[in-house]
């Protein structure tokens, strides 16, 4: 193989130098890479799988791919091809759907070249041996930090390493945080993995410091802009609710290592998820109080990027569903406000983000004397985001540069690139960039200012059509709310009408900011109710008409075309399209991992203004400038001084930091694994021993087999550890479509697995009872394994909200345990096995299975089929069968005829009458008809 490559015509797109080199050891030997962020991991795995390519009589396949990194590298190899003129390249081919049939893919594979799998078919496609693990050349991991001992990726590398001794295996990612957690973390990846050598490249690596610092630097200019007094105050406030809430979590008592839960971490966006990790095990003991301070601290983090990036009236808008979420509905006793909302910092949040968008206009007939009284009509403030009117500067100052220095010839396109962190604040950016020179003065005031403003950029268009659209939202958002939670009244038990009492006739509909419960006096004065409810100000009908009317589109507004979100391309006018000028284009694009190497490789910029800080898009700028020695980049690098986006980047780039000096050190005095194989030291006496049953009693007779033992499982069931762990205790696991059970461990033995989360829908839609009776027809001991999650408690309580417990009662016996009783009485044969964990529940299948005759997988598969039926006509999507379910009108007599003549649920809902009527008969159908056509707003 090796001569043939020398032969092959390759040609890389490698010019750095810690790039060749990483090519050349890959070359060289097996290994884990662990790649800096943005310092194009991606490329250097496109050309090692060129090189390999370019030979063409390779078998590689790909694992841990998402969709855009198989476009990607699809389309790089495909380039890499007709630049080497390699006769022999194939390209890249996907195997990422269950439709694809079980011929084509054997046949595929028989043809060789590289090829990307999704972990579910490829472990099926190995174990069955349609993929013969053999005769694969070298298997590929990208995202190797997902790769734990229980996940799919984990069980494909040991199967191809038990068959395959020969073929190479290389590892890659550009995460190294996960490498770094636990006891000996590098040391157990690289067991998983069963590979010997990590290769370390974090951005201080001096072979990276010398290839992007030399002389062909980006000019970058660090722009710190000055948040505004009210931003200030309210990230503050923000900030003492998350110190408070961390506070209290601490006081609760959980019994937990809280070094971690600091302010500073809390900024970290996966801080919640850690948090709630660690308390799961005790989740059930855990009070209702701690969970709802958990949730919040997610919606804290929130509204300080809300903060940051949304404008002044979205932002508004944002914190009214936020407040209307954790606001019991109307007439209800329940005591479950977040406790942050009862802080004086939560007053100063509401309050400074409404001044930020309007506030009260005191008029002149108002009595000076008269604090308490409330403004008659409101002013719209709209404060502007700091950062619009410095990147309008940034645009002028790019303008007159061209203008002042058009002689600067190079490779770059004049093209200003701008990044920002999502899709919104893109749409956000072109709508201000689009209507920042549209005026809105009056002509009283466009006499005085005449001249003085008129270049300046301004978002007041903008930000008065946001406010509109925002009053407009408002009373539909009361209207909406109000109809939900009286639908929610109406199923409560004891059901009484509150509307009557809640005086709200005459008035403006109640919307979610107002904290009102029954209609009495003490409830619409000022302070806090006898309940302990939030009260927020609110503004009345006629305040609200007269903001409205002052904010009215003016002939300015009239002038502006309408925003195009949809263009449906029906003008035939050819002469009306053309490419756009590159020189003149302005691009806004939201950072987008690897794919932000694919724009600046594409656009070419002159100019990038990075909206939002991000450290792996300036190493993403520093390989671009270095790999192209004619293309000149000047960088403006925006951030808000002081502020939690300053904190959060430092900290990011810290943490990476910290993980790569933790992995060196680690590196260095690391055990080497030498069992590489995929299996121990195995003698053929312990493997002998291994399969006698020594436990005989009752005149039972000793067998000893060395064959291993077999278990017969779905391929649905592949998505769960548990198959993975069965191989890992010696047994031979045969992937079938089954109809009856999950699991078959001998002719007489079946198994439904259930997590509890799928126990509960399946008791919900009556699946279940289905499952069971067809497993007591079939075989002689059904079973139901019901396991737990090994990071969660081993109980039912914390499942209890799951199961509709509050609904339940002596006539209605929904929860959960009932519903076992009654599965149960129904079924007395059925055996119910219950596993706190897969590790158990693998240990339990290896009892159940000594002294056991082995399943035919032949038989398993018939089983439940009706003569001449395929098992592959069988595998319809469960989830939108079980919604279908729910639909009024969908029994279980015309479900089956629903989902064989149509499609998905889309199509379900758009049925017409006549249709509906010959599938499932008029009333069936009337009632479908009315449900998807209800509207949200009736009553």
């Amino acid at each position: 193989m090796p001569s043939e490559n020398e032969k092959a015509p390759v040609k890389l797109s490698l010019p750095l130098e810690y790039q060749q080199d990483l090519f050349s050891e890959l070359r060289a030997e097996d290994e884990l890479v662990l790649l800096a962020r943005g310092l194009g991991l991606l490329r250097v795995v496109t050309n090692l799988l060129h090189s390999y390519d370019a030979a063409g009589n390779n078998l590689i396949v790909i694992v841990g791919a998402d969709e855009r990194e198989n476009g990607w590298i699809g389309e790089a190899l495909a380039e890499h091809a007709a630049v080497s003129k390699s006769p022999l390249a194939r390209g890249l081919s996907q195997v990422n759907t269950d439709m694809m049939s079980v011929s084509t893919r054997e046949k595929m594979y028989s043809q060789g070249g590289i090829f990307s799998i999704t972990s579910r078919i490829l472990v099926v496609d190995l174990l069955s041996k349609l993929l013969n693990p053999e005769t694969v050349t070298g298997l590929v991991v990208l995202h190797s930090e997902r790769v734990v001992a229980t996940a799919t990726e984990a069980f494909i590398i040991r199967i191809y390493r038990q068959m395959n001794k020969i073929g190479f295996l290389k590892a890659f990612s550009d995460n190294p945080e996960p490498f770094t957690t636990g006891f000996a973390p590098l040391a157990n990846m690289m067991r998983n993995l069963f590979l010997r050598k990590p290769s370390l490249w974090p951005r201080f690596h001096v072979t990276v410091a010398k290839s992007l610092e030399g002389r062909k630097k980006a000019e970058v200019i660090e722009l710190e802009v000055p948040m505004t007094e009210s931003m200030r105050d309210i990230q503050n406030a923000i900030l003492e609710c998350v110190e408070v809430s961390i506070s209290e979590l601490r006081k609760a008592g959980t019994g937990l290592e809280l070094d971690d839960w600091t302010l500073d971490s809390a900024l970290h966006r996966s801080f919640d998820v850690i948090i709630r990790r660690q308390l799961d095990p005790i989740w059930h003991r855990v009070s209702f109080r701690t969970r709802q301070i958990v949730s919040d601290l997610a919606v804290l983090r929130s509204m300080l990027h809300a903060l940051l990036t949304y404008d002044a009236v979205s932002l508004n808008k944002y914190l009214d569903t936020i407040l209307a979420a954790h606001q019991p509905p109307p007439g209800s006793t329940r005591q479950n406000q977040s406790p942050w909302l009862f802080l004086d910092a939560a007053n100063t949040i509401f309050q400074t983000v409404r001044r930020r968008v309007y506030t009260g206009k005191v008029s002149d007939t108002e009595a000076p004397n008269a604090p308490r009284s409330l403004p008659e009509s409101l002013h719209p403030v709209l404060e502007e985001q700091p950062k619009w009117a410095l990147l309008a500067e940034i645009l002028e100052e790019i303008e007159q540069d061209v203008y002042l220095n058009p002689a600067i010839r190079d490779d770059s396109n004049g093209t200003i690139l701008i990044m920002c962190s999502d899709q919104e604040t893109s749409r956000q950016l072109r709508e201000y960039l689009q209507t920042k020179d549209v005026h809105q003065e009056s002509a009283e005031e466009s006499e005085k200012v005449i001249g003085q403003n008129e270049n300046k950029a301004s978002a007041t268009f903008m930000m008065r059509r946001k406010l509109r659209n925002y009053l407009n939202w408002k009373k539909d958002f009361a209207r909406v709310s109000t109809s939900l939670f009286n639908e929610n009244q109406k199923a409560l038990d004891g059901f009484t009408d509150q509307r009557s009492a809640s005086g709200y006739r005459g008035k403006a509909p109640p919307n979610k900011r107002r904290r009102v419960r029954g209609g009495s006096n003490a409830a619409s004065g000022s302070g806090r109710p006898a309940n302990g409810s939030l009260q927020v100000a609110e503004d009345n009908a006629s305040q609200v008409a007269s903001l409205m009317a002052e904010i009215r589109p003016t002939e300015a507004d009239a002038a502006q075309k309408e925003e195009i979100i949809v263009d449906d391309f029906d003008d035939d006018d050819d002469d009306f399209y053309e490419l756009f000028e590159m020189n003149d284009l302005v691009v806004i694009h939201p950072y987008d991992g690897d794919m932000d190497e694919h724009v600046l490789e594409e656009i070419r910029p002159r100019y990038i203004i990075m909206y939002e800080p991000d450290a792996a898009f300036i190493r993403r700028v520093e390989v671009y400038r270095s790999s192209h020695n004619d293309r000149n980049v000047r960088v403006y690098f925006m951030y808000y001084g002081g502020s939690v986006e300053e904190q959060r980047y430092l900290s990011a780039v810290r943490r990476e930091k910290d993980a790569f000096t933790r992995l060196i050190k680690e590196k260095g005095n690391m055990a080497v694994t030498l069992t590489l194989d995929g299996k121990g030291p195995d003698d053929p006496q312990e493997r002998f021993l291994r399969t006698v049953n020594t436990r005989i009693a009752g005149g039972g007779r000793l067998a000893a087999t060395a064959e291993p033992p077999r278990v017969v499982v779905d391929v649905r069931e592949f998505r769960s550890s548990l198959p993975s762990l069965l191989h890992g205790r010696s047994m031979i696991v045969v992937p079938c479509m089954l109809t009856v059970g999950d699991y078959v461990l001998s002719p007489t033995i079946c198994i439904e697995r259930k997590s509890v989360k799928d126990l509960i829908s399946s008791f919900k839609n009556g699946r279940l009872f289905n499952q069971a009776e067809t497993m007591l027809q079939h075989y002689k001991h059904p079973m139901l394994l019901i396991e737990f999650d090994q990071n969660k408690s081993f109980t039912l309580d914390p499942f209890a909200d799951h199961s509709n417990s509050s609904l339940s009662s002596a006539a209605n016996p929904s929860d959960l345990q009932s519903r076992l009783v009654l599965l149960t009485i129904a079924f007395p044969r059925l055996k119910v096995i219950w596993s706190s964990s897969p590790y158990q529940t693998a240990e339990i299948f290896e009892e159940l299975k000594k002294n056991q005759d082995e399943p035919d997988p032949i038989k398993a598969v018939q089983i439940g089929l009706n003569d001449g039926e395929d098992p592959n006509d069988q595998s319809f999507n469960q989830t939108p069968q079980d919604m279908l379910r729910a639909v009024p009108g969908i029994t279980a007599k015309n479900m089956s005829r629903v989902t064989l003549e149509v499609a998905n649920l889309v199509d379900v809902s758009n049925l017409g009458e006549e249709e509906m009527d010959i599938m499932i008969g008029k009333e069936a159908g009337r009632q479908v008809l009315r449900f998807f056509n209800r509207s949200v707003f009736d009553d």
